[in-house]
């Protein structure tokens, strides 16, 4: 019986899922030592019911020829289970020597696997024979009684004998095929092994993959602010040196706050509209004459939780272009709402008339991935002009109210 086994199945098959992490390197040495516990488990109950089979259909065929049971056509039930308890030992070992050849290369490994099972089927016959001596000393009987055949049912001794009897062939025919379903068995369960390790791995590697992609978009919004506020408080020392002094220690604030921040995948949403009311307030002591700020009120906030430093990329947009090639004042308008079961963060601000729609920079795309990062295609973020003087980046996403929670189970 021709079955494939994929080559790593030594390693899969065994005990390999014992090991631990450290020890990735031994791990297929150590994993051939020994047959794995379930394996072991598969191969037992497999054998069970071939042994119980091989019983019942012996001892219906020997009804079948003897109504009565006055004559023994079939070995005794208790010699046969003696067969297969001592060539269980002999399955485990051929089953842990066809897993260590594998099937490749095939011009050295198929016919390894051929006489192994060959070897194995050979021995069932007369494994038998000796069974049923056994028993039949157990029993105190002499064994030519024991074992005599009924007159008329052996082979005729005035007939030639030929070197390999009838018996041997059905019994290792059938035994061969035996050991193929225990092959394919073991084969079957390797590839589950391996089946269900690899989405283990895969789950791992998208969890730390999602990790590592947020902590470096975080890191992608420190440099980009402080470049900004440094250059706004530059402005500030020719001409007013307290009011700069001033703005460094709201910087200083701030940067705790956004270190803080970019250590969390999430954060409350009154923390998130804080931190936005700083950055303003600075931008605003520079811009005093152009720039206004309406923010919501705080009492009427929902308790909710939102991906930290996701609102200041969108207020730091609209700030930079609503300030670009105007020379007016500036209204930066914020709104929070809930709306459909959900959470709506908008950033509004007025900007000059006819202007071109700009592309996405880093602070938009940032915003952009985060959410897919954190919820799939059950978020959504829309920048664009409301109106010809105004542009709107708005935000809907799931409305958290049960704490923060890692991006891996809310992708989940």
């Amino acid at each position: 019986m021709n079955v494939f086994v994929p080559s790593s199945a030594p390693e899969i098959g065994l005990a390999a899922h014992t090991a631990p992490r450290g020890a990735e390197e031994e791990r297929p040495a150590a994993a051939s030592a020994r047959l794995s516990r379930p394996l072991l488990a598969i191969l037992t109950v497999f054998w069970i019911y071939v042994t119980v089979s091989n019983v019942l259909y012996a001892r219906s065929m020997s009804l079948e020829f003897d109504p009565d049971g006055t004559r023994m056509l079939f070995a005794h039930w208790d010699a046969r289970v003696v067969q297969h308890l001592i060539l269980f030992p002999l399955l485990l070992g051929a089953i842990w020597i066809s897993l260590r050849v594998g099937w490749r290369p095939a011009w050295r490994a198929v016919p390894m696997q051929l006489l192994l099972g060959l070897v194995f089927c050979s021995v069932a016959s007369p494994l038998l024979h000796d069974s049923e001596s056994i028993m039949a000393v157990w029993h105190g009987h002499p064994v030519a009684t024991w074992m005599q055949v009924p007159p008329g049912h052996g082979p005729d001794e005035h007939e030639p004998q030929s070197l390999i009897s009838p018996v041997w062939v059905g019994s290792a025919t059938s035994f061969l095929l035996t050991y193929g379903f225990a092959l394919a068995l073991v084969t079957g369960f390797a590839l589950y092994q391996r089946f269900r390790d690899s989405e283990l791995r895969l789950a791992a590697l998208e969890r730390a993959w999602s990790g590592a992609r947020l902590a470096a978009l975080r890191m992608q919004l420190s440099p980009h602010t402080l470049f900004n506020l440094l250059h706004t408080i530059r402005g500030q020392i020719g001409w007013d040196p307290a009011a700069a002094q001033s703005m460094i220690v709201q910087l200083g604030d701030l940067l705790r706050r956004l270190l803080n921040a970019g250590e969390r995948d999430f954060s409350r949403l009154r923390d998130e509209l804080d931190f936005a009311r700083l950055y303003l307030e600075l931008q605003q002591r520079r811009f005093v004459d152009r720039l206004t700020l309406v923010l919501p009120d705080w009492a009427a906030l929902p308790r909710t939780w939102v991906p930290s430093l996701i609102l200041q990329p969108l207020i730091e947009n609209a700030v930079t272009h609503g300030l670009a090639e105007h020379v007016g004042p500036v209204t930066v308008r914020v709104e929070v709402f809930e709306s459909h079961g959900g959470l709506t963060l908008r950033v509004m601000n007025s900007m000059a008339p006819g202007r071109a729609r700009q592309a996405d920079g880093v602070g938009l795309r940032n915003v952009r991935d985060r959410l897919a990062v954190h919820f799939g295609d059950r978020a959504t973020f829309v920048a664009q002009p409301a109106q010809a003087d105004e542009w709107v980046a708005e935000i809907h996403m799931p409305l958290l109210e049960e704490g923060p929670r890692s991006p891996s189970s809310e992708s989940r």
